[in-house]
């Protein structure tokens, strides 16, 4: 918030997950009451699929940690990094199967008054 562009806007918006330090009004209070222009925006609950940051996660977890059997941090560290590379030179963007279809379906199931007006 001290660098430009933050510092100049009008209105800053922090998007952040719902996990539990981003949970409940104190959330909100606490960094307004340093950066009165800042608002702090909860994402919707249940959509880590959108956050591409949580598939990578994900994808580490299932794929370099399990099992985590490193004989110490050195060793971790070096595979992370062994995978990050590998990610690097062969990733490809996600094939996503949820569709506006999908979405539209599954909104017809929620009640009314749980929607948000577009």
């Amino acid at each position: 918030m001290t660098r430009p562009a933050y510092n100049e806007a009008r209105r800053v918006f922090w998007i952040v997950d719902n996990g539990s330090s981003h949970r409940g009004a104190a959330s909100v209070a606490r960094p307004q009451s340093k950066f009165r222009r800042l608002t702090l925006v909860h994402g919707p609950i249940h959509a880590s699929w959108l956050n591409q940051i949580e598939i990578y996660f994900s994808i580490i977890q299932r794929k370099v940690l399990s099992p985590n059997d490193f004989a110490g941090l050195d060793t971790l560290a070096e595979r992370l990094l062994d995978f990050q590379y590998y990610w690097e030179a062969t990733a490809k963007p996600f094939q996503w199967k949820f569709t506006r279809s999908d979405l539209a379906i599954l909104l017809s199931k929620c009640p009314t008054s749980n929607r948000v007006a577009a």
